[in-house]
């Protein structure tokens, strides 16, 4: 068995009946599809469940909102040079990588990835690093593109070797699906590679519904953990996947419990064709509100919106300060039941 990439491997699959065939390939012919071959066995055993939902195309993604936008965190705007996003002062991206093990229907950068997605060229990779060398304030780099994860352990080491080297780089922080999505590819020789002796190397897992963490998913991570890997995970809030408290009640214990630290829940962003995933922000603060008092604080990762334009991100979690009574120099604090208190 292979990645599927066309819609014509789906149906051979047996994950996409023929009759869907017309409709799915003009979704196809815009944006990329590719479903690893362990992806393709969980999606055969829940066909409509939240793992297909997030990997098979759906005609839906042809309808674009007027809000939506092809870049809708705003990386372009803060690209100093070809493949470094420096939106905060002490930390960048480094897209490494345009292509993905798997294409999630969601993806905020899906006008920007896919096949033939080729990594920086030599020239390029080199005038990002000298970009680095040269910003003293940069303490943290975020590998991102497409998926780290997909270059070989040679050219990610050397990469993650050359960064490490930096001086003023304490931390190289890698984000994936790739534990997820294909474990068999979290080899002893990947690991070797991820632990530099110069800085620290952090991964953030992308992981959206507790189906996700399977035995060989949650393998992957343990070696990775076993090693001395920190792991964080990142989770798009996404309608009719995750969108109620016992699913996410349920996928944050999980991932402490494998050892990965819920660090984000996204809103998600406004990426064309991705209406049907994105729930209000007043239902997202409500699912979060929800979820105080009923999870440890190892389980509650932050509620983030990347505000439109490249203006970064901030917290929209549900407040519990509220006005300052007046004239009586005391606010009200709401406890996780929603009841009031006065403090001074």
């Amino acid at each position: 068995m292979t990645t599927a990439r066309t819609v014509a491997d789906l149906v051979s699959a047996g994950l996409v009946v023929p009759q869907q065939a017309p409709a799915l390939a003009a979704v196809a012919a815009r944006y990329a599809i590719a479903v690893t071959p362990y992806l393709q066995s969980l999606i055969a055993a829940d066909p409509k469940g939240p793992i297909a939902r997030q990997y098979l195309p759906d005609p839906r993604e042809l309808e674009n909102r007027p809000e939506e936008r092809d870049d809708p965190i705003g990386d372009r705007a803060h690209m100093p040079v070809p493949g470094v996003v420096h939106r905060y002062p002490d930390r960048v991206l480094l897209k490494l990588i345009h292509a993905c093990a798997v294409y999630c229907r969601f993806c905020f950068r899906r006008e920007m990835v896919g096949p033939g997605g080729d990594g920086l060229s030599p020239e390029a990779l080199e005038q990002g690093l000298r970009y680095i060398r040269q910003h003293p304030e940069i303490w943290e780099v975020i590998l991102t593109g497409g998926d780290p994860l997909v270059l070989t352990p040679r050219r990610l080491g050397a990469v993650v070797a050359d960064l490490a080297a930096i001086d003023h780089v304490a931390v190289v922080r890698l984000h994936t699906r790739i534990p997820l999505a294909d474990p068999e590819r979290i080899t002893a020789a990947l690991i070797d590679v991820l632990r530099p002796s110069q800085a620290a190397v952090w991964i953030a897992v992308h992981c959206n519904h507790p189906a996700e963490l399977t035995p060989e998913a949650c393998a992957a991570l343990a070696r990775l953990a076993d090693a001395g890997v920190p792991l964080v995970s990142q989770t798009v809030l996404l309608r009719g996947i995750n969108d109620d408290v016992a699913t996410l009640d349920q996928l944050f214990r999980a991932l402490v419990r494998a050892r990965v630290k819920p660090y984000y829940l996204h809103h998600p962003d406004l990426a064309p064709g991705t209406g049907h995933f994105r729930l209000s922000l007043a239902e997202g603060q409500a699912l979060v509100r929800r979820l105080r008092g009923r999870l440890s604080g190892l389980c509650q990762p932050h509620y983030v919106l990347d505000i439109p334009g490249g203006h970064g991100k901030v917290p929209v979690g549900p407040g519990y300060l509220h006005d300052v009574v007046e004239g009586g120099g005391e606010a009200e604090v709401e406890d996780w039941q929603g009841h009031r208190h006065p403090y001074p």
